[in-house]
């Protein structure tokens, strides 16, 4: 079997990221994109371009019928759905697979199973992968006995979805019934699916997910875990691997905890399966299936390309290693660089990109899906970047971000860059004192102090500028690679 075109069903950095694996195994390609994105980098990448529509996701990119009929159109035999929009959607895996083309993830069957909550807790029990304790079934008119036996504080959570959408934590019963009425209606609203589920809330846990892939002949592994614990609003910003949190034994178990949980979902390609951490204790939270955003980490700590992975699994071939063929190499960092402002709720700041210079040298890479000139549209997600680095330990990978990132120029709207660089260089991230209230416990009225912002920009582009006359070669301003054609974590 082989891929003889593949469409890439996204947008942005990932679409890039796609796009460029695809080159380097000789495979066309061919992007989607709304009116809004004509101009935007994976469009100039990709061999060929469809335009979709209106910039409204539901007229472009979640609109299953326009992608099957622009895939077609373009005879690609396949199509990667990168992560977001309908990348975890089991009817656009399934409308794929009935047209007969490749659909670069797991089945149909296996994501629509995983999305479900309620469903995917039930089979990790039955594979005896550690779940949250809580009730096991949908929450009807008995929630408050179920509550009750649960203990306080409990967490109301929709079956389907994710992103902290249809989510409520509840201290005592007389919140309940409001927190249940608002996290129905925001399930139903956000996912057209208001059932609920109830679990015990762990204050403050840590968030760690394992990568884990298979091919299509039951061959299974994990590639170790990814720290993700510092986020805000439920959405990571900072994510590395590995975790500082954990030793090797405890790696080994969450490791076959995760491949365990594949095996049950008949897992193939990439996925991740996510887990809570507290005092010594892992329960399964949800999987992923697909790509993650931060993936680049664990490619950096074992050299395997997972794009390329995906594309020759999902061509037929077999993995070509086995679970003692993989070793954890240094620490990785990454960063995601958002148009939004911390000191105002992380609320996103859409505008025009009027200068962009991304940080370069060893061990260093950047995965970008915009450039000079574009503007950052309010209809998407406001995530333009990934600032990636490898280092030998976890503390000079941590040095070595705080280096980059006061490297990194994006003028023209607000990032979140100086939230990140003080992240990085603060007490508790170099302690590794990490768990998901990190942001609301160390950074709760985060700000840019006294200096005005027009000093922190002229400063950051006067540094960009000195900077950048010192390269020798003109890169593609949006390629996660370097301008010799490898990854910038030099493996």
């Amino acid at each position: 079997m082989t891929l003889k075109k593949v469409l890439i069903a996204n947008r942005g950095e990932i679409a890039c990221r796609v796009i460029r694996g695809c080159q380097e195994l000789e495979i066309p390609t061919v992007a989607v994109c709304s009116d809004a994105d004509l101009d935007s980098p994976h469009v100039k990448l990709a061999d060929e371009h469809i335009v979709l529509g209106p910039p409204t996701p539901s007229e472009s990119y979640l609109n299953i019928g326009k992608i099957i009929a622009a895939a077609k159109k373009s005879k690609a035999s396949a199509i990667h759905p990168g992560y977001g929009f309908l990348s975890e959607n089991a009817d656009f895996a399934q409308a794929v697979e009935d047209e007969g083309l490749i659909f670069i993830g797991p089945t149909s069957d296996t994501i629509r199973s995983m999305g479900d909550k309620a469903a995917a807790k039930a089979a990790m029990q039955k594979a005896g992968v550690p779940t949250i304790p809580g009730f096991s079934g949908l929450i009807g008119d008995v929630a408050e006995d179920i509550a009750a036996d649960i203990g306080y504080p409990v967490l109301v959570k929709a079956v389907a979805g994710g992103g902290g959408k249809g989510m409520r934590v509840v201290h005592d019963s007389s919140e309940l019934e409001t927190a249940i009425s608002a996290a129905r209606n925001e399930a139903q609203n956000s996912f057209g699916d208001d059932r609920l589920i109830l679990e015990k809330y762990l204050k403050n846990p840590k968030h760690i997910e394992v990568q884990i892939f298979s091919d299509n002949y039951g061959n299974n592994i994990h590639l170790f875990e990814r720290e993700c614990s510092i986020q805000r609003r439920h959405q990571k910003i900072i994510e590395e691997s590995p975790s500082p949190a954990i030793d090797d034994k405890m790696r080994k178990k969450m490791g076959k905890a995760a491949v365990d949980a594949a095996k049950v979902a008949n897992y193939r390609n990439a996925g991740t399966v996510e887990f809570l951490y507290q005092s010594g204790k892992f329960y399964f939270l949800e999987m992923n299936t697909r790509l993650q955003v931060e993936h680049g980490v664990t490619e950096m700590v074992t050299g395997i390309d997972l794009v390329k992975l995906q594309l020759k699994t999902a061509a037929g071939e077999k993995l070509p290693f086995t679970q003692s063929d993989i070793a954890l190499r240094g620490s990785s960092i990454q960063c995601r660089i958002y148009a939004e402002d911390p000191s105002n709720g992380f609320i996103p700041s859409p505008g025009k990109l009027l200068k962009f210079i991304t940080p370069e040298g060893p061990n260093i890479r950047n995965d970008i899906g915009v450039s000079e000139g574009q503007t950052i549209s309010s209809y998407y997600d406001p995530l333009i970047a990934k600032l990636l680095v490898w280092d030998l330990n976890r503390k000079d990978a941590a040095k070595k971000m705080s280096w980059a990132l006061k490297r990194y120029v994006s003028l023209g709207f607000t990032t979140n860059i100086p939230f990140l660089q003080d992240v990085i260089n603060s007490k508790p991230f170099v302690k590794g004192d990490l768990h998901t209230g990190f942001i609301d416990e160390y950074f709760p009225d985060w700000n840019l102090g006294k200096i005005p912002l027009e000093v922190f920009t002229v400063a950051a582009l006067s540094e960009g500028r000195n900077y950048s006359s010192q390269r020798k070669e003109s890169a593609d301003p949006y390629s996660p690679w370097t301008n010799k054609g490898t990854w910038g974590g030099g493996f």
